[in-house]
């Protein structure tokens, strides 16, 4: 199961990218392959460009598309997701998400901007065809401390609802897979033999 973290921040260090962090640190623990994909990190000209053919930005779809999950953080700004993070999604192609689970992250100021996920990543997550997209994760300032030195501490109660989202990740796609494993394949009526 490959997982792919897009940071949607537009700084290094933020409370956004400790909460994707915490994500991450969860999913491996389980045995995912994460890797991680910061949208700061992308040509600015690329991406207010459109510049589709830009060596990043093929790079950054082609993470997209080999992710069987992919966990989306932003910090919210006047109620909506980060800009660098829209046009980053603007760039992906309208199925790159087709077939997906999807799990969106949000850090803001108060909890006021917490339909920011519902009203305004969500829509944007299923234009892109997410087959599924788990209830979103909302985090205030207060809920995830991050200190001088780099470290975090993520609060008890979000801490709970990362819990919750990795074990449906775990048990949406890891699980199917065993129950399968070991299991005869079909065969059609007509393939039947029978000798007596």
């Amino acid at each position: 199961m490959s997982v792919l973290l897009i940071a949607g921040s537009p700084s290094e260090r933020s409370r956004t990218a400790a909460l994707l962090s915490a994500a991450g640190q969860r999913l491996k623990f389980r045995g995912a392959q994460v890797e991680t994909l910061r949208v700061r990190d992308l040509p600015p000209q690329a991406l207010l460009l459109a510049d589709f053919g830009n060596p990043a930005v093929v790079r950054a779809t082609a993470q997209v598309a080999a992710a069987d999950i992919v966990v989306v953080a932003t910090p919210v700004y006047k109620a909506a997701y980060s800009g660098v993070l829209k046009v980053f999604l603007d760039l992906l192609p309208q199925t790159a998400l087709k077939g997906k689970t999807v799990l969106p992250l949000a850090t803001g100021g108060s909890p006021h901007h917490m339909l920011a996920l519902d009203y305004a990543l969500r829509p944007v997550l299923q234009s892109l065809g997410a087959k599924n997209i788990l209830p979103g994760i909302y985090a205030t300032d207060s809920q995830v401390v991050v200190n001088p030195e780099g470290g975090y501490h993520v609060d008890e109660d979000i801490a709970d609802r990362l819990d919750d989202a990795v074990n449906t990740l775990i048990n949406d796609h890891i699980a199917p897979t065993l129950s399968n494993a070991g299991r005869f394949s079909n065969v059609h009526f007509s393939q039947v033999r029978c000798s007596v």
